[in-house]
C-alpha cells in the first residue's frame, strides 16, 4: 500500500492508508468551525433555525407516535402513545411556526432546570463528606445560570440557543481540524488509545 504522504493522490478522493481522506476531515472541520462563527456572529436567526429544527423533530416523533398509538391494537400503552403524538405535533408546530415564541419558552425551561438542579446539587453537597466543595460549587454555579438566564429574558432567549449552538460548532470544527493535521501527518483518523 502507498504512503499517502508522498504520492499525488487528492486528499479529497485517496480513501486508503494513513493519512488518506484527510482533506475531508479538514473540510469538515473548516466547514463546521465557519457555522459556528456565523451562529456567533447572528445568534437570533441561529436560535430561530435551531428552534425550526427541534419543532420539526417533535413533529416527526408525533407524527409516528400517532401512527403506532393506532398501529398497535390491543397494546397496553396504546392510549399513551396517541395523546403523547397529539401534544407533540401541536409542540412541533408551535416550535416551527412560532420560533420566537417557541425559543422564550424553552429557554425558560432551562432556566428552571438549571434552578432545581442547582438546589438539588447544593441539598447533596451539603451532605457529602467527599466532593462536598465541588458539588456545592456546581450548585451555586447553575443557579447564579439560572438567575442570569431569566433576568435577562427575552434577550437571553432570543440568543441563548444560537450562542449554544456556534460554540458547538466551533469547537466541534477546531477538533475536526486537529485531526485532519494530525491524520495527514501518519496518525490514524480519529485515533482513540488502545
Amino acid at each position: 500500500m502507498a504512503d499517502f504522504r508522498t504520492s499525488s493522490q487528492d486528499p479529497f478522493t485517496a480513501f486508503s492508508g494513513t493519512g488518506a481522506g484527510w482533506g475531508w476531515i479538514l473540510l469538515y472541520g473548516i466547514a463546521s468551525a465557519v457555522l459556528g462563527l456565523l451562529a456567533f456572529a447572528w445568534p437570533f436567526s441561529a436560535t430561530v433555525a435551531v428552534t425550526i429544527v427541534v419543532g420539526s423533530f417533535f413533529l416527526i416523533s408525533g407524527v409516528l407516535a400517532i401512527i403506532a398509538g393506532f398501529a398497535g391494537r390491543g397494546h397496553d400503552v396504546r392510549g399513551y402513545s396517541i395523546a403523547y403524538g397529539i401534544l407533540s405535533v401541536i409542540v412541533g408546530l408551535m416550535l416551527m411556526f412560532r420560533p420566537v415564541a417557541g425559543a422564550i419558552s424553552l429557554t425558560l425551561l432551562v432556566a428552571i432546570w438549571l434552578a432545581v438542579r442547582g438546589l438539588m446539587e447544593i441539598r447533596w453537597g451539603l451532605k457529602l463528606r467527599r466532593l462536598r466543595g465541588l458539588m456545592l460549587v456546581l450548585g451555586a454555579v447553575n443557579l447564579v445560570l439560572a438567575i442570569l438566564i431569566l433576568a435577562t429574558v427575552p434577550f437571553s432567549a432570543l440568543t441563548l440557543p444560537g450562542y449554544i449552538l456556534g460554540f458547538s460548532f466551533l469547537l466541534g470544527g477546531i477538533t475536526a481540524i486537529a485531526s485532519a493535521i494530525s491524520h495527514r501527518a501518519g496518525a490514524p483518523a480519529f485515533d482513540v488509545p488502545r
